[in-house]
């Protein structure tokens, strides 16, 4: 059973994690209208984890005999100077998630709530995956300045690009 001082802090995350998905569907859509349908699709592989994400938390809340409590999620973002911009915002937006995840670790350690604890390990390994992806993309997109053919190469590249949960999930 969780604390209500962890209930609220997964609460608080899983509209962070709702927040991620609808900003990275904003983001998607910024993509669509520069013809970047495969870093359009980038971004809707990011909504379809950040969703998995939230639902992972959500389904945890509740096999602790906790109460989701779901609260309004605020507009994102949507317009930008350039693919570059979107991709520091990006790794910007996970960076912060990375710290609320640590935050929520923190307080699941500090209460001795192995369970929470377990839970979070994992989204502490994904959230490493997460930055890494996003500043790798960003260095390659300094690189080539985002234009010309490296950016038809990276779009081409990143239109391969599918959501899979994972199995353990």
């Amino acid at each position: 059973m969780l604390s209500q001082k962890l209930q609220d802090a997964f609460n608080t995350q899983i509209n962070k994690e709702l927040y991620s998905e609808y900003l990275y569907l904003s983001m998607a859509a910024y993509c669509y209208n520069l013809d970047l349908d495969g870093f359009a699709n980038f971004f809707i592989v990011q909504t379809q984890e950040e969703h998995f994400h939230a639902m992972k938390m959500f389904n945890f809340v509740t096999d602790c005999n906790g109460k989701v409590i779901l609260k309004p999620i605020a507009g994102p973002e949507v317009d930008f100077k350039s693919i570059i911009e979107v991709f520091e915002k990006t790794l910007a937006h996970e960076q912060f998630i990375t710290k609320s995840i640590n935050e929520l670790m923190d307080l699941a350690v500090k209460e001795s709530d192995h369970a929470s604890a377990s839970l979070l390990k994992w989204f502490v390994d994904e959230q490493v995956e997460e930055e890494a992806t996003d500043s790798k993309l960003l260095s390659k997109l300094k690189l080539i300045n985002g234009e010309g053919h490296g950016m038809l190469m990276l779009d081409a590249e990143l239109a391969t690009r599918v959501f899979t949960p994972p199995a353990a999930a």
